[in-house]
């Protein structure tokens, strides 16, 4: 029966090609076509999963009143079996399932745009959206916004393996699903689309900025529609008392901060110790974790589940200031046992609700001592939800918008960007990676600078430096030097010994404090007395990224590339400009592939792209006589005159397309090699396939 509906899913994914080639789209139309259809799906799931949440709170915690009311009433047996009944399902489903379901879902995301190719498994949208809904609605300390995201970019990933697209065209549909989901769960659509660019992206230059604003706006119409034009809060009208003010939220921007890197760090701890410490199978612990939660809310109900209830008494200072200042704390230790347990759920609500418990506590105090001069607690409640968002997240840009969004009060613009731009500088001090790029970096993952340096470490200083420069013998006196310096145009000079060894750099900056004194130093200095001796030279193996680190150490526009660490004898020159020039022209080579790899992939395999006379780029099966073998083995490019663009590969998380394959890449017999070359070595390649 997989098999059947495999087939089929094939056939309807090929005759939906043939129909968006039929209409002859322009890519930027077919782009935006599909960016509505993830909005849309995104939209509905959105809904679904607040439904979902719903249903199984009401059921978990029955009664009248509100959800937090309910809690409270609840019998204490209550309180303890539902957490652990909810780990017992979502444990196994997780673990079973789809274990990317397992946790606030957003690295998971960003993980796959790095290394996936923005591949998504098409059931992570249904096990996230259940484990989930189960966590949250049997009161684990997490929100739903972290999975709604993961729903979206899962959705707008099916949407790109359904149209066969892959490269940045797949990444952008990763980012719509991103966007479409933060709009649809906060009703903030600027704010879903920078979300997706400065968090899941990444990146503002990114060039298709359009597709992802059209899901965002997209996904809320969807909501406005089935759920009204409603705030995720009943936030109270902003006042910004006096100018003097403004000092008070320099010292929320810095609480704020703190606040975040103790998250951020009890958070990882605890999962830490849930992986190396809890003796219990992994689809056991969400469960352990929740009679853990249960426990706690015995005496704080409030930490159970998304806490909404909580934020909209502390935005209506409805809260005392000692009980908003022990849940801060309170609610870090939750969330960090439902996530590290194994619960399913994100970390926006709980850090909202941090921020709101802060803002209520520091307000409740400034307010006492100055009360002519300062608003209510639920002023400055609201400044530090955005001020929490910005210092675990990292992206302040997001969180003022989120804020502004939801008061549609421009007075709030100032303090806000006041205290987020404080929260996340301090944040950013106390520890260098966010809530979302710290877990990737346990994995052994460089998100942050990911792409720049995958590419940067693919340049090698074989391939980009100068064999020519000017060298001066160690024992040439200072004159010489000068003269010599003076009369060549090259700023670095090498100072060898006899034997052509490198023994140091002499550049004009060295001797300008010695011009004045030529005559009496003629005979007293030699160039190895001034030559800088302390760096570190480059080798030809070296790779560009490396070697950009050594020059920011050294100060250097250049570095001498020698044979080895051992052999000191000089070779060249390699420059700063040369290696930026190289990083940009591989940015632009892999840009252009990617198009035309997308282009091969998205209509008939047997089509040809003719970028030359003579030549041309196709997609072939991979011979049989390759099956098992790596390209380097192969020597394709040497002994077929063809370069080998991309393969794509299935596996159980879908096709993956992995472009310029290294060396070391075994072929396999249901893989797609695409090739450019002269159309006769095609041709001949083809024979073999």
């Amino acid at each position: 029966m997989s098999t059947k509906i495999k087939n089929l899913y094939e056939s309807f994914s090929r005759l939906s090609l043939r129909l968006v080639d039929r209409a002859k789209m322009t890519e930027h139309t077919f782009m935006i076509i599909v960016a509505i259809i993830i909005g849309v799906l995104a939209g509905f799931g959105a809904i679904a999963i607040r439904l979902l949440i719903m249903e199984i709170s009401s059921f978990s915690f029955s009664g009248e009143k509100t959800l937090l009311e309910n809690i409270i009433d609840a019998p204490i047996y209550v309180k303890i079996l539902v957490p652990m009944i909810g780990g017992l399902i979502v444990g196994p489903l997780i673990y079973f399932f789809a274990p990317e379901a397992k946790g606030h879902g957003v690295p998971e995301v960003m993980q796959s745009i790095l290394l996936k190719g923005g591949v998504i498994r098409p059931r992570v949208a249904l096990v996230k959206a259940l484990a989930s809904s189960i966590t949250i609605g049997t009161g684990g300390s997490v929100g739903r916004e972290g999975p709604i995201i993961q729903i979206g970019s899962s959705l707008g990933s099916t949407v790109g393996q359904f149209f066969n697209i892959s490269g940045n065209r797949m990444k952008t549909l990763v980012g719509c699903g991103a966007a479409a989901g933060i709009a649809a769960a906060f009703n903030a659509p600027i704010a879903g689309a920078l979300f997706a660019v400065e968090i899941i992206l990444m990146d503002f230059a990114f060039t298709q900025f359009s597709p992802i604003v059209i899901s965002s706006v997209t996904a809320t119409v969807i909501s406005h529609k089935f759920e009204g034009n409603l705030a995720t809060f009943q936030v109270p009208p902003y006042e910004l008392v006096t100018p003097w003010e403004l000092l008070f939220y320099v010292g929320l921007g810095l609480l704020a901060g703190l606040a975040s890197y103790i998250f951020i760090k009890v958070l990882y701890a605890f999962e830490d110790f849930f992986d190396k410490r809890v003796k219990i199978p992994e689809y056991l612990q969400p469960a352990f974790g929740g009679v853990v939660i249960g426990t706690i809310a015995l005496a704080f109900p409030q930490i159970m589940g998304v806490g909404y209830d909580s934020i909209n008494n502390a935005l209506h200072g409805h809260t005392i200031w000692y009980i908003a200042l022990t849940l801060i704390f309170v609610k870090i230790l939750a969330t960090s046992i439902t996530l590290g347990s194994g619960g399913s759920g994100g970390i926006f609500a709980p850090s909202l609700f941090i921020g709101a418990m802060l803002g209520c506590f520091f307000g409740s105090f400034v307010h006492g001592y100055f009360p002519a001069i300062t608003a209510t607690p639920g002023a400055y409640a609201l400044v530090a939800m955005g001020g929490l968002v910005a210092g675990t997240t990292r992206a302040p840009i997001t969180a003022i918008i989120i804020v502004f969004e939801l008061t549609n009060d421009y007075n709030i613009i100032l303090p806000l960007m006041i205290t987020c731009i404080i929260s996340t500088i301090l944040s950013s001090k106390l520890s260098r990676e966010s809530i979302y790029t710290l877990k990737l970096l346990l994995r052994k993952i460089n998100l942050k600078e990911g792409t720049e340096i995958n590419i940067m470490k693919s340049i090698y200083v074989r391939d980009v430096y100068n064999p020519r420069f000017e060298s001066i013998e160690e024992t040439t006196n200072f004159i010489d030097i000068v003269n010599q310096v003076i009369s060549k145009r090259d700023p670095y000079f090498a100072v060898l010994d006899g034997k052509g060894q490198l023994t140091g750099i002499v550049s004009i900056h060295d001797i300008k404090s010695f011009l004045f004194e030529g005559e009496e130093l003629r005979n007293v200095i030699i160039a190895k007395d001034i030559a800088v001796k302390d760096f570190e030279a480059a080798t030809l193996n070296d790779n560009c990224y490396d070697i950009l680190e050594k020059m920011s150490k050294s100060g250097f526009a250049a570095l001498p590339v020698v044979g080895s660490e051992e052999d000191k004898k000089m070779l060249g020159l390699v420059w700063q400009k040369d290696i930026l020039d190289a990083y940009q022209k591989e940015i632009e080579r892999n840009d252009m592939v990617a198009t035309m790899v997308d282009k091969i992939q998205s209509s008939n395999p047997q089509n040809e792209i003719h970028f030359l006379e003579g030549y041309s780029i196709t997609e072939i099966p991979v011979p049989v006589q390759f099956v098992g073998k790596s390209i380097k083995d192969l020597n394709i490019r040497a002994e077929y005159k063809i370069d080998v663009l991309s393969v794509k590969q299935q596996s159980r998380q879908g096709a993956q397309v992995k472009v310029f394959p290294g060396p070391e890449l075994i072929l396999h017999e249901d893989d797609l090699m695409t090739i450019a070359g002269e159309i006769k070595n095609i041709n001949l390649l083809k024979q073999l396939a």
